[in-house]
């Protein structure tokens, strides 16, 4: 067990200053601490979230200032330590599951921040749960590779060419906000592509696809106006389309409690970001027939069950219905996300700026394997929508997908 020193003490005595608890209130939303570190129905920072990768089952630590089960005997420096270095007090390697290779950029002062507000939650007396992941993988020396691989250590540094706005919109981004951990490819090896960032990604396990936050006109957010991407983030919904799947939890926990100079400077980030390259092109191994039959077919289905929300033409509501014309959503390279948005509905979350979201209802019960991939066809590909047509297989291997 780690005892406090008077060193860490007096620091800890001097971080229950009122703002300071504020501030650490106000950056552990903006760096989404809850999501991971909240079990379903379980209490609050107490951890034991399972969270499924490709190599096994990690489950997430109680962060409560328990004394025996928590972090309440760590000190300041060895918060910081855990989130700049991701090391346990101990010296031990923490899963890069926890974004530490993103919170290396937080700076002392927002760590400490933080740190004190953890000191105030109520503490949970709860172990935490040992992970279940496959061999060779349960060996965490395995980790001192990843890092060498992909973890650079180091404070966000301001760029003195830059406005301080887009400064700050690239600390929460690529620092607090961790976006890159699902906005960025992964590779084999559970490493970001960083050649490839914010270019979008399958999110392993969870059978989302998250899109490219680049300004690509065709894949990203080039034809957004920074008033809509602040919508998105703050709201859920904006003209261009409504946040579904984990991105509606990242709004509902963290985004919506985001101040209006951070949502904008978040914004001025995004758009800045560079086009990277080019976007991939999908490509069909269904027959030219068969897509005919399937658009053919999926346009009876959408004038029967989607036109009275989305509209004839595909022009939506917006916000309250997303229009389905033009939206990139509906047209990358993966269909997995329009796919289950049929098969399984959804509501963005219900945050101050929208608090009483509409949401679209499953037809997985309804719509047969046939059904959902030709209405899926018609809209990827109708309207001047550049999308492939999908197959029924497609459809029915993502009716088993878990539900987040």
């Amino acid at each position: 067990m780690l005892a406090l020193s008077p060193i860490g003490a007096s620091a800890q005595q001097k971080a229950a200053d009122p703002a300071v608890l504020a501030k650490g209130e106000y950056l552990a939303r903006a760096g989404d601490c809850i999501a991971c570190h909240t079990a379903r129905e379980g209490k609050t920072f107490a951890g034991g979230l399972p969270m499924k990768t490709p190599f096994g089952t990690l489950y997430t630590s109680n962060i409560t200032p328990d004394p025996q089960t928590g972090i309440g005997t760590w000190t300041s420096d060895q918060f910081y330590q855990m989130m700049h270095n991701g090391r346990f007090p101990d010296g031990g390697l923490v899963y890069p599951a926890m974004p530490f290779a993103s919170y290396t950029k937080v700076t002392r002062e927002d760590s400490d921040a933080i740190y004190a507000y953890l000191r105030t939650v109520p503490p949970v007396r709860q172990l935490n749960k040992p992970h279940d992941l496959t061999f060779p993988f349960n060996n965490r020396s395995l980790i001192l590779g990843w890092r060498t691989l992909f973890f650079r250590e180091g404070e966000f540094k301001p760029d003195p060419t830059k406005s301080a706005e887009w400064n700050r919109g690239n600390y929460l981004v690529e620092g607090l906000g961790h976006c890159g951990m699902c906005h960025t490819p992964i590779n084999a090896l559970g490493g970001s592509k960083q050649s490839q960032a914010f270019e979008g990604g399958l999110i392993p396990m969870q059978n989302w696809y998250a899109p490219s936050l680049t300004s690509n006109k065709e894949t990203g957010l080039g034809d957004w106006t920074i008033e809509e991407i602040v919508d998105y983030l703050r709201k859920g919904v904006s003209a261009k389309g409504a946040v579904y799947g984990p991105m509606a939890e990242v709004v509902y926990n963290s985004l919506q409690y985001l101040n209006d100079d951070d949502a904008r400077a978040m914004a001025v980030y995004l758009k800045g970001l560079a086009q990277g390259g080019p976007p991939e092109k999908a490509s069909t191994s269904l027959p030219s027939a068969e897509s005919s039959l399937l658009l053919s077919f999926g346009k009876s289905i959408y004038d029967r069950d989607c036109a009275s929300c989305h509209g004839a033409t595909g022009q939506g509501m917006p916000p309250d219905y997303p229009p389905l014309a033009g939206n990139q959503s509906i047209q990358m390279v993966s269909a997995v996300n329009p796919i289950r948005m049929v098969l399984n509905g959804g509501y963005p979350p219900g945050t101050s700026g929208n608090p009483m979201p509409h949401g679209m209802p499953p037809f997985a019960q309804k719509l047969s394997d046939d059904e959902v991939a030709a209405v899926v066809t018609y809209i990827r590909t109708a309207w001047g929508n550049r999308g492939e047509p999908v197959s029924a297989r497609q459809a029915n291997e993502l009716r088993a997908a878990t539900l987040n």
